[in-house]
């Protein structure tokens, strides 16, 4: 796994996980991700220090440039798992494979397949 996409897993975890609960804290994604506490530590520092997060207190807090990959992380992995599951991929499958499609599409191509695919319903 390159260090691109473990800080867009990183910032995607700390996106969803916001959404759900608010406030964000190094344990929360400790468990979202099921990592240990001294690897999630280090991974935030480095988040810190690159200025996609902010630490307030214990609460983890996206920046712009951080919330920006987060929602397109979590667009990309959102819409490509809907699509497995439409083609009938079962739900585990379809979001396991999202989640390794997602980083490596360029952005081009997650555009032209979103717009080919644009009359499909999805849920």
């Amino acid at each position: 796994m390159s260090k691109s996409e473990t800080y867009q897993n990183y910032l995607e975890a700390i996106y969803i996980t916001s959404l759900k609960k608010g406030n964000v804290k190094a344990i929360d994604i400790v468990n979202y991700l099921n990592f240990s506490r001294p690897t999630v530590s280090i991974a935030l520092k480095e988040l810190a220090k690159e200025k996609y997060i902010e630490m307030s207190g214990y609460d983890i807090l996206l920046t712009e440039s951080g919330k920006k990959i987060a929602e397109e992380m979590y667009e990309r992995h959102e819409y490509i798992a809907k699509l497995l599951i439409h083609f009938g991929v079962d739900n585990k499958t379809a979001y396991e494979d999202s989640c390794l499609i997602e980083h490596d599409l360029s952005k081009e191509s997650f555009e032209a397949i979103k717009k080919a695919t644009k009359h499909i319903k999805l849920k």
